[in-house]
């Protein structure tokens, strides 16, 4: 008796059989790939761009990019992290034409990817008061992921608000696991200046504590409002 495949190996299969549909021109098992990956495609390119259009834009573009060269993607990944990587590119190229960013690589040493921060997030429990705080605290969250270069932009996106493991972030964006680290470790350091007026007190105060310890990869989509 034949055993069951396990739901992530059958959906594995299914994308596959997809993906060659698509390769032969099949545009419904493309429409049907995209749907698979539409929302968090968005997302990524979203927190990257200026505007809902602009990501709007962006993501139409890439998926147009990513049709017509579907002949060329060889499975040595995800079709979802192919897909991620064409967006990711096409946000990336918009922002270097407007802004003029520098495209040399970053290199950053001794840094620690399990650094935490506190940010200052109200309990259920919380008053108006505090609630008004964590709106105040989501806005800088977003004013910040915006503030930060490109590159170190997407690899916070990519690893902290969508939890993508470094292996994975380092796939799309085609870098070592190690200058995935140290971008993160950078990204990580340039959010936490510029919530400075959020990070809680040492824990010797008197006063009650709102905050709680947040490790920056924990709930991050949470916080961005995704």
């Amino acid at each position: 008796m034949a055993t069951a495949l396990p739901v992530a190996a059958r959906e594995h299969n299914i994308e596959l059989m997809l993906v060659s549909a698509a390769r032969l021109g099949n545009v419904e098992a493309f429409g049907e790939l995209v749907k698979r990956y539409d929302r968090q495609v968005f997302r990524v390119v979203r927190h990257m761009t200026e505007s809902p259009q602009e990501a709007e834009d962006v993501v139409q573009e890439a998926f147009v990019k990513a049709f017509c060269n579907i002949s060329g993607f060889e499975g040595r990944s995800t079709f979802g992290t192919w897909l991620i990587r064409i967006a990711v590119n096409e946000a990336l190229g918009r922002i270097r034409q407007r802004q003029k960013f520098p495209t040399t690589p970053l290199e950053f040493t001794g840094f620690d990817e399990d650094q935490t921060f506190e940010l200052q997030v109200p309990s259920p429990s919380a008053t108006p008061e505090e609630v008004c705080s964590e709106r105040e605290l989501r806005k800088a969250l977003t004013r910040a992921i915006q503030r930060l270069r490109p590159r170190l932009r997407a690899v916070f996106l990519l690893r902290d608000v969508e939890g993508m493991s470094a292996q994975q972030t380092a796939e799309i964006l085609r870098i070592t696991v190690g200058t995935v680290k140290a971008r993160l470790f950078r990204a990580r350091a340039r959010i936490r200046e510029m919530l400075t007026p959020y990070v809680s007190p040492p824990p010797s105060r008197s006063r009650p504590v709102l905050a709680r310890s947040y490790a920056p990869s924990a709930d991050m989509s949470a916080m961005v409002g995704v």
